[in-house]
């Protein structure tokens, strides 16, 4: 069985050696990693090898103060929090050190709970900082990562997603195969709503509904309150209060436990959340992004998704097709990824792909989409040699590949086109094609994706193209 891991690193510095040993007992306790120092330039020494979380420093020390310590660590870049501790209760002190950047400071003599508390709450505020820091991060990325595609349905998605800006949609559903791109174009959409420059006042907040294990999805949605359940020993924010403004990413929606549905639900109809263990109902001004690889459909059908919950989420859906739908995005995707790898490895490598590479690369069905994609490329820029790339450098799968076919593989087994003299475009023979399958499927969608050789989902989309319902 692995060791714990520690909740945090904690410097101690206090010249009696009494107090420093039952600090360190009392912390260490709490799963705390712990220093203990008696002397100025020894603690000093401490934080720049032990790079703790938080240091707690006596102010009265002979020699050098605790004051002058926090004023040499934060010189050299030691960013620990730091809680002074101090017999001294003046308000000159306690300015002082909140001046150096301390973020509290107890007063001797002090309690051993209490010191815990405020440790607790002010690690509790620095991961929150970070967390905000990293969220703002993220949404500086939008306008860095475009929306990469020439194929008219990605076209197409783009002016949907421009004109749900303009209207000022809040609640949109995207749904698509796995590693299909739902999640950037959520972030293409916010970007879309908010403008450019929109991470300084609107944050874009992730959460995998599948990942989080489930007894935590609740605490992190919607927060909790200090005392709320066993560990929650300080008040937590919740992920729609940390996207107040911007924007909430909901990703694997049709993976949330069921009770937590309702829950959802009532956020969104009435735009307030409430804290688990709260008492009152925060407001909440934000854009819901919910993405599912799942048919949400049949999972109302199952029994598995709350159906008020599915036609909340259904008003504005966007469907974006699996690439062996939209070869023409192939390539646009495998040169956008070749020079972003490039830059990132920055190594010379091929600066192209050959004709012959090309023409594999497009006959491809590319199952996980536009991840696979991006793995593969990243793959020969990291081993590729030469200035183009070649069909042998492509792995097996890929560089057996032979002709693209026109529609999905199976899609044309025991289906009969009828074919004029003028001929067909490529347009006229998928519709016939889902019209047939719907025909022989007496109407059901999910036997004639099954009969297409293709997702629900994908086929729902093709239906409203060709204005079929």
């Amino acid at each position: 069985m692995k060791p714990a891991r520690p909740k945090g690193r904690i410097l101690v510095l206090d010249d009696d050696e009494l107090i420093g040993s039952m600090l360190g007992r009392a912390l260490r306790q709490e799963g705390y990693e712990l220093r203990v120092e008696h002397d100025p330039g020894a603690a000093l020494e401490a934080a720049r090898s032990f790079v703790p979380d938080v240091a707690l420093l006596d102010v009265n020390l002979p020699g050098k103060s605790g004051l002058e310590l926090l004023q040499e660590m934060r010189d050299e870049g030691i960013t620990a929090q730091a809680i002074m501790l101090t017999a001294d209760d003046s308000a000159e002190t306690a300015v002082r050190a909140m001046k150096l950047g301390a973020a509290d400071y107890l007063t001797k003599p002090f309690d051993l709970d209490e010191v815990k508390i405020v440790v607790a709450n002010v690690l509790e505020k620095r991961a929150l900082k970070d967390q905000v820091d990293s969220l703002r991060r993220m949404s500086a990325e939008i306008v860095e990562r475009p929306i990469i595609g020439v194929s008219p349905v990605i076209e197409s998605l783009k002016e949907e997603v421009s004109r749900l800006a303009e209207a000022g949609v809040n609640t949109i559903l995207i749904t698509g195969e796995s590693g299909t791109g739902k999640e950037m174009f959520a972030r293409f959409a916010h970007a879309a709503m908010f403008g450019e420059g929109a991470d300084s006042y609107a944050p874009f907040v992730g959460i995998n509904c599948a990942a989080m294990p489930e007894n935590l999805v609740e605490s992190e949605l919607f927060g909790h309150e200090r005392g709320a359940f066993t560990d929650a020993k300080s008040e937590k924010k919740g992920l729609f209060e940390l996207a107040h403004g911007g924007s909430i990413l909901l990703d694997e929606i049709g993976d949330m436990p069921l009770f937590l549905q309702s829950k959802l639900l009532r956020v969104l109809e009435e735009r307030q959340a409430r804290r688990i263990g709260g008492r009152q109902d925060i407001p909440i001004e934000v854009v819901v992004f919910a993405t599912t690889n799942r048919d949400l459909e049949q999972a109302v059908e199952n029994g598995t998704f709350r159906p008020d919950l599915f036609y909340r989420l259904n008003a504005f859906p966007l469907h974006l097709p699996p690439l062996r739908e939209r070869r023409a995005d192939i390539l646009a995707l495998a040169r956008y990824f070749l020079g972003r790898f490039l830059v990132k490895y920055k190594r010379p490598g091929p600066t192209d792909f050959s004709p012959e590479a090309e023409a594999r690369l497009s006959a491809y069905d590319w199952p996980g989409n536009v991840r696979e994609v991006r793995n593969v490329v990243e793959r020969i820029v990291v081993l590729g040699r030469g200035q183009k790339v070649l069909p042998e450098h492509l792995p097996r799968e890929i560089a057996g590949a032979s002709a693209a076919p026109a529609v999905a593989p199976g899609a044309a087994k025991g289906f009969e086109l009828s074919l004029p003299d003028e001929g067909l475009s490529l347009e006229d023979v998928e519709r016939q094609l889902i019209e047939q399958a719907l025909a022989k499927a007496g109407g059901n969608k999910t036997v004639a994706a099954k009969l297409l050789g293709m997702t629900y989902d994908s086929l729902r989309y093709q239906i409203k193209k060709f204005a079929l319902e």
